[in-house]
């Protein structure tokens, strides 16, 4: 399938490892321009030798609106425009405490709201403006992960899905991926392999698939929902999860 990315214009949050690398590195394989952003210098500068000159990075903290909004606009200034814009940066956080409370809240959805905001008017000039937000299957489901990380991702969904129904009629189309467990041995679940191995494998037992995703995985379906392609397309949740849930979708 053609995906006519070929020139488009794409910016990534948490874009120097994991899920976020794996994005970039595959809109990079359809031949799009991405911006990306990442907390650590070293990880920026690291992934940046690697990702080529396709590819430009930059150090934000998406927990502060005026650096996200500095970096969107000189990204856009930069590439010309704006086509595409995920944001993928997540606390991660578990914890009942109030403090971890607001740092997830923070991250995982101001932190998307800013990167939204201040992309919107370089995606209403665009002619193929797409949004991919990165939700979890525990805003879905009650799991391990259910606060705050899980009770912020379902507000990611249903943000994304208000965003679709506001914004359809500037041809903006608004998706949003939940992924199941995403291994990779930087992560969680390498951090719990090493550390919790029984919960590990009672987890990895619980995939229908046999295996948890790999940030590869995730990486296609959010760059076939930003792609033409899917150009009819939009307020939808999209699961990657390999048959973990057991909800039906209505």
């Amino acid at each position: 399938m053609e995906l006519n990315l070929e020139g488009r214009r794409v910016l990534v949050s948490g874009g120097s490892r994991g899920i976020g690398r794996a994005i970039v590195e595959e809109f990079l394989r359809e031949g799009a321009r991405v911006a990306f952003c990442a907390r650590s210098r070293e990880g920026v500068a690291a992934a940046g030798a690697a990702f080529g000159e396709q590819a430009s990075g930059a150090v934000v903290d998406v927990t502060d609106a005026a650096q996200v909004q500095a970096w969107v606009t000189a990204a856009a200034h930069q590439m010309g425009g704006l086509d595409v814009v995920v944001p993928n940066v997540s606390a991660l956080a578990g914890g009942n405490d109030l403090a971890t409370w607001r740092r997830a809240f923070d991250t995982d959805l101001l932190g998307t709201a800013a990167m939204v905001k201040a992309a919107l008017p370089s995606l209403r000039e665009s002619t193929a403006a797409a949004v991919v937000l990165i939700s979890s299957v525990s805003g879905r489901e009650v799991d391990m992960f259910a606060e705050p990380y899980g009770v912020l991702k379902a507000a990611l969904s249903h943000y994304g899905k208000t965003l679709s129904a506001r914004h359809a009629g500037e041809g903006i189309r608004v998706n949003t991926v939940s992924p199941g467990n995403v291994y990779f041995a930087e992560g969680v679940w390498g951090d719990i392999e090493r550390n919790q191995p029984d919960t590990f494998r009672a987890c990895l037992a619980a995939n229908p698939l046999g295996r948890m995703a790999t940030p590869e995985d995730v990486a296609r379906a959010v760059v076939f929902l930003a792609s033409p392609a899917a150009g009819f397309i939009t307020g939808t949740n999209l699961l990657v999860d390999g048959g973990l849930t057991r909800g039906v979708q209505f």
